[in-house]
């Protein structure tokens, strides 16, 4: 067999590997995560700094984009549904998107690209500067102290920023189709109330962004504990963290649809 089949054959099971290794890896770094989480709910002021950090700082991207993520919506809609005599449905096609779909999975990418590059960042630089190891020389568990409140915070603040992105989102697609073109405002929100459920839509839209929080905030810390201690193994772990969540984030989303609206 020639030799570059071989190396090529070799490079292939090393990648291979390696990625088992890593999920591995990663699988038992989220176990002690969970394991180690009792700082961050004795001391709750830790958790509550970094929902701060990951949540309301992210709040200016997620109500921007959801404004205009229902504005769009609300105008490609109408201009589809008034060729059917069904423009009063407008207000039903934006909320059924927004809380279904987009809410959830736009929402989540814009936290894996704000918050959670961030956190890789932060981790990283903490490590490259060696401060995750003078926590360890001083008895400090850096899982415990550093980690685990920026796991909770970012889990807890990803629903939020979904329910608040499709709520914004809503209210766009109230401006450009009862404000703006002159659907009546009475069917745009009777049609909407009457179509959305809270089981079926809203609630499987909450578990959406729980398990996007979780598997974007996983990976962010995750790659920011693991990266090179130097300048550009922070800045690759930083840009494995944005794609591989994106990824993740598009590949769960496929997941749980499918299992949520199985019998639909």
């Amino acid at each position: 067999m020639p030799e570059r089949v071989v190396n090529n054959v070799r490079g292939i099971g090393r990648a291979v590997f390696n990625g088992i290794w890593r999920l591995g890896y990663a699988s038992a770094f989220f176990l002690m995560i969970l394991m180690r989480s009792g700082v961050s709910f004795r001391r709750p002021s830790l958790t509550i700094k970094e929902i701060y950090t990951a949540g309301v700082l992210s709040l200016i991207i997620i109500v921007v984009s959801g404004l205009f993520v229902g504005m769009v919506l609300a105008l490609q809609g109408y201009e589809t549904l008034q060729k059917y005599g069904s423009a009063e449905a407008v207000g039903t096609l934006v909320a059924l998107s927004l809380v279904r779909e987009l809410g959830p999975v736009v929402a989540a990418l814009l936290f894996a690209s704000r918050a959670g590059s961030a956190m890789t960042a932060e981790i990283g630089l903490m490590k490259a500067t060696e401060q995750i190891s003078a926590m360890e020389m001083m008895a400090v568990d850096p899982i415990a102290r550093v980690i685990g409140p920026r796991f909770w915070g970012g889990v807890i603040s990803m629903p939020l920023l979904a329910a608040i992105f499709s709520a914004v989102g809503v209210f766009g697609g109230y401006l450009i189709a009862v404000v703006l073109i002159g659907v009546d405002a009475g069917a745009f929100w009777s049609q909407m109330q009457g179509a959305v459920d809270f089981e079926r839509d809203i609630f499987n839209g909450i578990i959406k962004s729980v398990v996007f929080g979780i598997a974007v905030t996983v990976i962010a810390l995750f790659e920011g504990y693991d990266a090179p201690p130097t300048a550009e193994g922070v800045s690759g772990a930083t840009t494995r963290t944005v794609v591989t969540s994106s990824l993740a984030i598009l590949g769960l989303d496929f997941v749980l649809t499918a299992f949520m609206f199985r019998g639909a």
